[in-house]
């Protein structure tokens, strides 16, 4: 966060606030590392196809930063909602091992309301791979506020692939000009959302590929590589409701990870990206550089003449490159009155059972196929229907509604009536209903999901808090048949899974994570409307061992609003400004990792030391408000949570 220095301490002041800051570091690097972000989330203006509009960046960037860790690594994320309405940062295919208080979203957390900051800490425990976050309330997801998060592997575990020589991030998503509250409010009031007004790559337009689809003065991204180099590139789905085909003109893609895991290495000329999903290819340099190609990621099963408009399209840049790229794109699959193409390329995407992973085993130790399933679910949709007078979007047969209070805090406080353990396994008869049912699922049980998309499109479902195995798809109802057809031995690990239009898609999890984990379509305007639900899963022995305890800084709302004072999270990831930021604070309790009661006295003896600081004017008043900030000469990046 930037600070602006309004009046400096004198030397009075400096020997107490050395011994705190010898104090604060010592914990921080106990055990594994810790990463420390700082983000402003707010409104920044773009035009990103031509159209001036409000976006959501951090730091001023859209898309956000990177987030890049290394496996087991601790992430501390100080998040200051600079918006005019709540907000909550989930991160998608992030396991939150032990802590799904961490997962940023409406189950388990409470919304930072606009002005406020809050810390996410969480560990990227026993994971690799590709991933990314953003915003998960109030449809802001469609303004942006995204970003990646990297998991490199630990250099203990050997990598399937040599070195990359770069490692690239792509975000791609379908776009429109209106604001997100408009579209918001379309969806409220009953109305589609209509077609899209363009594709974005990294936050930008399509480079003018065409005159007449193209308006001139749009910014569009430019990858700059070198001949004979190979490069990784993460690729995600950050969009809407729009499936993508991406391909790369004249080049191969050898893709080799997917959310996670890594997977049979196989070479695409294309391939379908849908809503939240996350792929990583290797691409070499191997072409001339007579000109610069098109990188392009178009709409999927649609009108490809009225939806030529929705097609995004970056640029391949060589460093000897001799012209720019020209002529007509690539072309995609011609496959719209027949989804058989996209589907086999689907079940063509498999797990690498001999590569090692998060863990020196290989991934292919752990045998699925031969686990009993102790649980079936089969999750049907529909298209919308009209519920109480809205329309809503359900899972058999029922629309969630969030309740005020999340599930998992109206768990830790035993308040009753906030929702109710009674989802049903199979599709409800009569009419549908809105509900707050959650699915019971057995601690240490292995849960069997069937996705049935009985809607007219391609819906991607998701599943936090694990890493499923995708073992079937195929067009029809699914039976009990079509187990059949399963693959059980190297069906791919992943957090987010197409289901196409009048198919099915079949899951299996092992249920080892304790918490309560949110499994949601994807395609932003069926999870706005309702199509979600929460798998609830408890550890029946009375331990403390499989989840980690309520955050000191845990927000509260609706029938827990009364236990929230005022409550700050404390993190400086620029010790180089000199200062600590903090924010206006009633009874005062300190906690930092692995912190004794001894600890916490004495910063909180050190903090009411700093606080009276800044009543005899030695300390200032950031502009953002209920923010004080007191110089310090830590030598690190410090972080812990102070809490009322």
């Amino acid at each position: 966060m930037k600070m602006e220095r309004r009046r400096s301490f004198p030397a009075v002041a400096l020997p107490l606030l050395a011994v705190w800051a010898l104090v604060m570091v010592v914990p921080c690097f106990a055990g594994d590392p810790y990463a420390y972000f700082d983000w402003d989330v707010s409104f920044i203006t773009a035009a990103p196809l031509g159209v001036k509009q409000q976006v959501i960046g951090i730091n001023g960037q859209f898309p956000g930063p990177v987030v890049n860790v290394t496996t087991n690594w601790n992430v501390v994320v100080n998040v200051l909602n600079d918006l005019d309405e709540p907000l909550l940062i989930t991160w998608n295919g992030i396991q939150q091992r032990k802590n799904s208080w961490q997962d940023g979203v409406l189950g388990t957390n409470c919304p930072i309301p606009s002005g406020w900051n809050w810390t996410y800490q969480f560990q990227v425990k026993d994971q690799i791979g590709s991933f990314f976050y953003f915003p998960s309330t109030g449809f802001q997801r469609a303004a942006g506020g995204y970003g990646g998060v990297i998991v490199n592997n630990r250099d203990v575990i050997a990598v399937p692939f040599d070195k990359p020589h770069g490692d690239i991030t792509l975000f791609v998503g379908d776009w429109y000009n209106k604001d997100y509250k408009a579209l918001r409010k379309a969806l409220d009031d009953g109305k589609d959302l209509g077609m899209p007004d363009g594709v974005l790559m990294n936050g930008k337009g399509p480079y003018r590929y065409n005159k007449t689809l193209v308006p001139d003065g749009i910014d569009y991204e430019t990858i700059h590589v070198h001949p004979g180099k190979t490069y990784r590139f993460r690729v995600h789905n950050v969009g809407i409701s729009t499936s993508l085909n991406f391909r790369i003109q004249n080049h191969n893609m050898l893709l080799v990870e997917t959310e996670g895991s890594y997977t049979v290495q196989q070479n695409y000329t294309n391939l379908d990206i849908h809503v939240g999903q996350s792929y990583s290819f290797l691409v070499t340099m191997d072409q001339n550089a007579s000109s610069d190609y098109y990188i392009v990621a178009s709409a999927r099963f649609v009108n490809e003449s009225r939806w030529s408009r929705v097609t995004g399209v970056a640029i391949l840049h060589y460093s000897n490159s001799k012209g720019k790229a020209s002529g007509p794109l690539p072309d995609p699959p011609n496959d719209f009155y027949d989804k058989s193409f996209s589907m086999n390329q689907a079940r063509s995407i498999r797990w690498n059972l001999s590569a090692g992973a998060a863990r020196p085993n290989p991934q292919g130790s752990f045998r699925y196929g031969s686990i009993n399933v102790s649980q079936v679910y089969v999750l049907k949709n529909k298209p919308p229907a009209v519920i109480d007078g809205k329309r809503r979007a359900t899972l058999n047969g029922i629309s969630y509604s969030p309740p005020e209070t999340p599930p998992r805090l109206a768990d830790e406080y035993k308040l009753k009536g906030v929702y109710t353990l009674d989802f049903p396994s199979r599709p409800l008869k009569g009419a549908p209903k809105i509900g707050r049912s959650l699915i019971d699922g057995t601690y240490r049980g292995f849960m069997e999901i069937i996705f049935q998309n009985n809607d007219t499109k391609m819906q991607t479902y998701h599943m936090d808090g694990y890493a499923f195995f995708v073992v079937g798809m195929d067009y029809g109802e699914w039976t009990e048949e079509s187990r059949g057809t399963y693959n059980k031995g190297d069906g791919v690990a992943r957090c987010s899974t197409q289901v196409f239009p009048g198919a099915w898609t079949a899951i299996l999890v092992s249920l080892d994570n304790v918490g309560i984990w949110n499994v949601r379509a994807q395609n932003l305007d069926s999870w706005y409307l309702g199509q979600e639900v929460y798998v609830r899963v408890v550890n029946p022995e009375n331990t403390n061992k499989t989840e980690l305890p309520i955050p000191d800084n845990a927000l509260y709302c609706g029938r827990l609003q009364k236990y929230q004072k005022y409550a700050i999270s404390f993190a400086d990831s620029s010790p180089q400004d000199g200062f600590i930021c903090f924010g206006y604070v009633s009874n005062l309790r300190v906690t930092a990792a692995d912190a004794s009661p001894g600890w916490n006295r004495l910063m909180q003896t050190l903090l009411w030391v700093d606080f009276m600081l800044f009543f005899l004017g030695l300390g200032f008043w950031e502009d953002k408000p209920f923010v004080l900030c007191v110089r310090t000469h830590a030598p690190s990046a410090i972080a812990f949570s102070i809490a009322s």
